[in-house]
């Protein structure tokens, strides 16, 4: 059973007095297998940890709450994420340990999709911890075409589907029995095609996963915290 924490000091004001809430969903459960089994949610990026800044994203993107599934390091997660920032108070994420991530991703998709069920947010952004060159702008604008009437809406790269992905309330239920294995929202996504709304993202990220020993290229362990 799924055991969730807020560690929020504050919360963030959803954009416009009268926008419904988004919320955040970030996976970050993966043991990281090809990485030597190096938890892909510890991995240093940015002066930090890839979570802290993959969390970060989503909420300077537009969303709150802002969910992260952990799975693999869950414990020294919530640590290094509990402690004692110097840079004054700010917004923390909603903590979910899914005791079963080593199933697949969908198992964190379930996961995240029923912690949230019990907020009052509409729809939820969805973004993967290993790719950390997706950063706030993918987020606003695949959040923007939610606000313009968008029920599911994908980032794209050069016209390929990527995260991150949106899917509206209504799709929780068909997203969550769609998840099997590590095939996350894809298999639901595939039963409504026509009606997934694409924004090109090429221009402002890259869909890069930080997946074997190779791909550590992408990440900036020693530079700055910044956003």
């Amino acid at each position: 059973m799924a055991r969730t924490t807020d560690t929020s000091a504050k919360r963030a004001p959803v954009a416009g007095p009268d926008a419904a809430p988004v919320a955040g969903l970030l996976l970050a459960a993966g043991g990281g297998r090809r990485l030597g089994g190096r938890p892909k949610a510890l991995l240093g990026h940015r002066g930090g940890l890839l979570v802290e800044h993959a969390a970060r994203v989503l909420h300077e993107g537009g969303c709150d709450p802002v969910v992260v599934v952990l799975g693999a390091g869950a414990a020294e997660v919530r640590a290094r994420l509990g402690a004692t920032r110097d840079d004054g108070p700010r917004a923390g994420p909603v903590l979910v340990d899914n005791a079963a991530w080593a199933d697949g991703m969908g198992t964190s998709l379930r996961a995240g999709l029923a912690a949230l069920a019990a907020t009052d947010a509409t729809a939820a952004v969805v973004t993967l911890v290993d790719q950390p060159r997706v950063g706030a702008a993918a987020v606003a604008r695949v959040l923007a075409a939610h606000r313009k009437g968008a029920r599911l809406v994908a980032a794209a790269y050069d016209g390929v589907r990527g995260h991150p992905v949106l899917l509206a309330r209504e799709h929780w239920a068909g997203a969550a029995e769609a998840a099997v294995g590590d095939r996350g929202a894809r298999a639901h996504l595939a039963q409504h095609t026509a009606a997934i709304r694409l924004v090109e993202c090429a221009d402002v990220a890259a869909p890069d996963d930080v997946d074997t020993p190779a791909d550590l290229v992408l990440l900036e362990p020693d530079g700055p915290a910044r956003h």
